[in-house]
């Protein structure tokens, strides 16, 4: 259905794509992997309309297309579900879903058929409880997922190219994912199907093409037979899994204690503490209440109970901060990040009177404290000027941290940290996070994948349903057992 040939893409002082191949059949998952940086969205979007190629060809269905729009590539056949979700969240789901298809009649839109349409999708998707008239930034982001995966259905794609499409999604509702797919393919849909979870690449995928640099470096490799061993050393040029660095030697005095925290609709009677030299991860599906619960340790979120961090209680986020907390959110790009600023910008932000003199901003003092950060987490491009937009998503999540980072911190909240980050950047990730807790910080940590809660944590608590159903040492478990609390309910 698909096939590419040398397709190169230049930008000013960046070959973001060097020759790349790629071939993909009707009916199948054809898995595109890669290192952030390593071409897959620039390549995506050139089968989508928005870049233009500088040499090479592509083919579909037989002819050769250059799709100049991604209008041009919605006709031809080809959808793209973004990781970075573009709904209109002033728009209703229904009419994100039929955005620049809707249902009209005599030039107007014919509410009724367009609601009936978008139901319809939702409902083969497997969630008839996203109602068509619910605005869309009122959702949750695996809502989102939802709602972006249902507009590209509602175009009829042969072609759908899906990208990190499970980030946001519990363990059953990734699960229904797989199944459309499955639907899909079975119908001779081709699906591109892109993810850093490499588990995932052996359940849905049939074959693998891996990038580097810009550059194809295997292409068409049997996903069910290909070792991950293999997979990870085309995508890094090592030998690389989830490496964690060794837990620390000790803790000390507790740094934040939870008591009694409760949150309608949330979580309810949790308790905890987090010690100085200490990651405590929680662990849980989506909807267990492990945002919610950073949430309200932040002060973010109204809850009953205490939270006091150095044995003070905390009101408000911004004494959350003052008292010395800080906070790198599940949505960096839409809840931490000015996107169109500078890597300085963003490093200084929580910290701008601190760079102050009578009112005006010294920006020679401002640039040397984030050039020393950008040193010291070891963020690239070490280019402190940079647009925070133009860097990975593991270099962005390194800005994020380097914030709370200017001034002393007792506690730090992340919350999926490695979220759209690969392989190589996720190891750099968890060398920062334990650097920092072995300085004497206290890391409160939440991720959807249980691997990396048992090897980044010193303690876990596992969630379900809003309650803490476990708590104790992270090598004391493994993930068969996490998951086995998670679903069954009850400490094993």
């Amino acid at each position: 259905m698909l096939v590419i040939r040398g397709v190169v893409k230049q930008f000013p002082g960046v070959r973001a794509l060097d020759g790349v191949d790629l071939d993909v059949r009707a009916g199948e998952v054809h898995c595109l992997l890669g290192q952030n940086g390593a071409g897959k969205s620039t390549l995506i979007k050139v089968l989508a309309g928005v870049h233009q190629p500088d040499a090479g060809t592509v083919e579909f269905n037989g002819a050769k297309v250059r799709p100049g729009s991604p209008i041009d590539a919605i006709r031809l056949g080809i959808a793209t579900i973004y990781q970075e979700l573009d709904l209109v969240d002033g728009l209703s789901v229904a009419d994100n879903i039929l955005l620049g298809h809707e249902k009209s009649h005599a030039g107007f839109v014919n509410r009724a058929a367009t609601h009936r349409a978008a139901a319809g999708v939702l409902a083969r998707l497997g969630h008839p409880e996203i109602h068509p008239s619910t605005e869309a930034g009122r959702l949750s982001p695996a809502a989102k997922q939802v709602v972006s995966m249902a507009r590209a259905l509602s175009h009829d794609a042969r072609l759908i190219i899906m990208d990190e499409p499970s980030a946001a999604l519990a363990h059953d509702e990734v699960a229904n994912l797989f199944r459309i797919i499955r639907e899909l393919t079975a119908q001779g849909v081709a699906v591109v199907y892109i993810s850093h979870r490499l588990e995932e690449i052996r359940e849905i995928g049939d074959r693998v093409t891996v990038l580097k640099d810009g550059r194809t470096v295997a292409v068409g490799l049997p996903a069910s037979e290909t070792p991950t061993s293999q997979i990870v050393s085309l995508m890094t040029g090592r030998t690389v899994e989830y490496v964690f660095p060794p837990r620390g030697s000790g803790r000390g005095p507790a740094v934040l204690r939870v008591e009694d925290l409760s949150a309608p609709g949330a979580f309810s009677g949790v308790s905890f503490s987090v010690h100085a030299g200490e990651i405590v991860g929680l662990a849980g599906l989506v909807g267990s209440g492990r945002s919610e619960i950073l949430e309200a340790v932040y002060g973010a979120r109204p809850a009953s109970g205490r939270v006091l961090l150095g044995g003070r209680p905390v009101k408000g986020t911004m004494d959350a901060v003052r008292q010395g907390m800080g906070l790198a959110p599940e949505e960096r790009k839409a809840q931490a990040l000015l996107l169109d600023q500078s890597v300085t910008a963003n490093i200084t932000l929580g910290t701008l009177p601190g760079f102050a003199r009578f009112g005006w901003l010294r920006r020679g003092r401002e640039r040397e404290a984030a050039a020393r950060l950008v040193d010291a987490l070891g963020i690239r491009p070490a280019d402190p000027e940079r647009p925070v937009k133009t860097l990975s998503g593991g270099n962005q999540q390194k800005a994020v941290l380097a914030r709370w980072l200017l001034d002393d911190r007792k506690l730090l909240l992340l919350d999926e940290p490695t979220r759209g980050v690969d392989v190589g950047a996720r190891a750099e990730l968890y060398a920062v996070v334990r650097r920092l807790a072995d300085q004497g910080i206290g890391v409160l940590l939440v991720s959807s994948e249980v691997p990396e809660v048992l090897g980044l944590a010193d303690r876990v608590l596992v969630l379900r349903e809003g309650r803490v159903i476990h708590e104790g040492p992270a090598d004391g478990l493994d993930e068969a057992r996490v998951l086995d609390m998670i679903m069954e309910g009850s400490a094993v």
